[in-house]
């Protein structure tokens, strides 16, 4: 019986031997399918995992583009770059007459502090530092420039060790830096260079261009295995970008604005320079301005395009061009100037209070009255008529142009003391590029243009122009005969005598153009700030008027000193320039100044006197309706120029009252004595209003009151 009961229980032990071991046959053939299968392990990626341990991929670094001017100079480009370490542990060095680490730790942040533009101590914080293999030395130890590695390198330190890398270099400093913007390494792990404003930021995927790879096999040791296959994808070098800018225009500009910050103080000040017929940015800066290689800037708005501010009198251009266009403008028809009252009991007035009596809507211009737009837009005109033509002219919408964060402005006006304001300028809001667009029909023959900045872009392996920039006409929104008309009221708002734009006139050169002074808004939408220096100035040019070549657009907020200014000195000084390098500057000798000396016309026929005058190419005013000569002003022997007027007094009983806006109170007052008028003097200087008209009949003991300043406000 025992011999029994011992063979059942090896049968029962074999059979559980014999499903232990299916079981973990089973399981083991579950783990092989489910190995087999999967992708994943126990959160591994296998297959990721096989790849890294066979396989090597490197990146091949795409070159950013280079930033040229249309002259070919470089604005921006790559420039390789090294970052400094410091090796700290002494298991790198193996040989003790030759260490691979730092040895004398102060003596190292003694040398390197200087060159490094550190103190000793803050290098010593970074040598310091524990149980560590190596360390660098924050921004300061980046971006090191070629020379600055050579200083280091001569110093024959042990431990010390560069890594190469690039970044973004403009050798230009300031020179167009809202506008070019900047681009600075986003990941130091992947070198990658991003532009992060101005055209750096626009264009920063052409910039860019395409990084490729190269995937191989590699052994144990990272090397790659010889024969065996690899996968190769070439680098999409960026591309290179040509500007429309002219190289000596822009530093014409740039020149002027150190200058206006030198003399003057402001919130902003920027000047913007076209290409009269093309749209073709010439020139474009900000002050305060700032170096894209320290990014040191105050702010980030480029104020050309990204900023809209009510822009004031300059607008009276379009609202007179509207008038135009739609028929209802006759320049001879006159208005009371000063102030006028709209229904609401809003009083609006002119910069010159006092106004300047009875007159024409052309001279309104010229003097930038605020009542001549308002009679013109109350008398002929309508809100829909005003906005539809401001629209049509390119405000309320962005340009277009190839700069980022454009804005578009804003021409919010619907009751009767908006819309007047909106025909001078306030309540709306608009920008310096909007104002480029909208006077190139004055330089076009009617025909609206676009403003553009890049000139072409480049492939630059191949040569091949991929993008070309050129002349983009948008539609005719102005008649010859309005075009001449407005050509003709800017050159005398500049060129005439007295008006607001004639701290603009310069002798050689043919600039004209509208002033502008605009009230700041107050933030809170409480009205405007009622401090002086609360403005802001402006002009919008055209040069030369004969053969327009360039539009000029300048602005500056809050000027301290002055008001037209700082605005006028910058102009003149780069038409200045801008005459000497495009050989411009005016040769005729009507447009010299000749000196001549006055001979004496008392008691000669007003005809010969007349003849006399005009051979010699004087300006004369007659007063009167007589046949002959009584009075003269100048008196005889008196040595004036050709751009000065001669007075002539006629043997006539009905006098009128002549214009002495922009004479010397002497001048002014010599003149109106000789007709009989009593003067009183309110101020100094040049006579900036009179308080009786021009044309007013003089009567026996009248007295005429000329208010004086040395300067005129748009």
């Amino acid at each position: 019986m025992k011999r029994k009961k011992t063979v059942r229980n090896h049968i029962k032990y074999s059979r559980i031997v014999i499903f232990l071991s299916l079981f973990l046959f089973g399981i083991m053939i579950i783990r092989v399918i489910e190995l087999s299968t999967s992708s994943s392990i126990d959160g591994v990626n296998l297959q990721k995992l096989a790849s890294q341990r066979t396989t090597k991929t490197d990146v091949i670094k795409a070159k950013r583009g280079t930033i040229y001017s249309s002259d070919s100079e470089v604005l921006a480009l790559n420039v390789t770059s090294y970052k400094l370490i410091a090796y700290l542990s002494e298991a790198r060095t193996d040989d003790k007459n030759n260490p691979q680490h730092i040895v004398d730790k102060e003596k190292t942040a003694k040398a390197l502090a200087p060159i490094l533009g550190m103190s000793e101590e803050e290098v010593l914080k970074y040598l310091n530092k524990k149980n560590v293999y190596q360390t660098e030395f924050g921004s300061r130890g980046k971006g090191l420039s070629e020379l600055t590695k050579q200083k280091i390198e001569e110093l024959n330190l042990p431990g010390l060790d560069f890594l190469e890398s690039y970044k973004r270099y403009y050798p230009k400093g300031k020179f167009l830096s809202y506008t070019l913007g900047y681009a600075k390494v986003e990941n130091e792990e992947s070198d990658t260079i991003s532009g992060e404003m101005g055209i750096e930021l626009y264009y920063d995927k052409i910039l860019k261009g395409n990084d490729g790879y190269i995937t191989y096999q590699k052994d144990l040791k990272g090397y790659k295995i010889a024969d065996s296959n690899e996968v190769r994808e070439d680098a999409v070098e960026g591309k290179d970008i040509y500007l429309t800018i002219d190289s000596n225009i822009q530093f014409f500009i740039e020149q002027s604005l150190n200058n206006a910050s030198s003399n003057y103080s402001f919130d902003w000040f920027t000047i913007v320079v076209a290409d009269a017929k093309t749209g073709a940015i010439l020139g474009v800066s900000t002050a305060p301005s700032f170096d894209p290689n320290k990014r040191d800037m105050q702010n980030y708005i480029d104020y050309s395009v990204a900023a809209s501010y009510e822009p004031g009198s300059t607008m009276k251009t379009f609202t007179y061009m509207a008038a135009l266009e739609n028929g209802v403008y006759d320049g001879s028809e006159t208005y009371k100037s000063g102030t006028y009252e709209t229904g609401d009991g809003t009083v609006i007035g002119d910069w010159n209070r006092n106004g300047w009596g009875v007159i024409s809507f052309d001279k309104g211009y010229a003097l930038s009255s605020n009542v001549g737009v308002i009679n013109i837009i109350n008398r002929h005109m309508n809100a829909a008529m005003l906005r539809q033509y401001f629209k049509k002219l390119g405000f309320g919408n962005k340009t277009g142009i190839s700069l980022p964060n454009e804005v578009g402005g804003s021409l919010n006006f619907k009751y009767e003391t908006e819309i007047y304001n909106a025909g001078f300028g306030q309540g709306i809001t608009t920008t310096p590029m909007q104002h480029i667009q909208a006077l190139t029909p004055l330089t076009n023959d009617g025909m609206l243009i676009k403003p553009y900045i890049v000139e072409k872009i480049v492939n630059p392996d191949t040569q091949e122009v991929v993008l070309k920039g050129k002349k983009e006409e948008v539609e005719r929104v102005a008649s010859t005969q309005t075009v001449n008309k407005m050509l003709q009221l800017m050159d005398d708002t500049v060129n005439g005598i007295g008006n607001t734009g004639s701290g603009y006139r310069i002798d050689s050169h043919e600039l004209i153009g509208k002033t502008g002074t605009a009230q700041i808004a107050a933030d809170n939408g409480g009205g405007y700030l009622s401090g002086k220096a609360d403005i802001i100035s402006s002009f919008a040019g055209i040069y030369p008027k004969s053969d327009p070549k360039l539009i000029i657009y300048a602005a500056i907020k809050r000027p301290t000193l002055g008001l037209q200014k700082p605005v006028s000195d910058a102009v003149k000084e780069i038409i200045n320039n801008i005459g000497k390098y495009y050989g411009t500057e005016t040769q005729a000798t009507t447009d010299q100044v000749i000196e001549y000396q006055l001979p004496s016309f008392i008691n000669k026929k007003i005809e010969n006197v007349k003849t006399t005058l005009s051979s010699q190419g004087m300006n004369y005013k007659i007063i009167g309706n007589g046949t002959k000569v009584i009075k003269q002003y100048p008196n005889n022997k008196e040595k004036i120029t050709n751009k000065d007027t001669v007075y002539l007094i006629t043997n006539d009983t009905n006098y009128q009252v002549p214009n002495v806006v922009g004479l010397s109170s002497k001048e002014a007052s010599d003149l109106l004595r000789l007709l009989g008028l009593k003067v009183k003097l309110e101020g100094s200087g040049y006579v900036i209003s009179q308080n009786i008209g021009e044309n007013t009949p003089i009567s026996k003991g009248m007295e005429i009151t000329l208010s004086l300043n040395k300067k005129f406000e748009g």
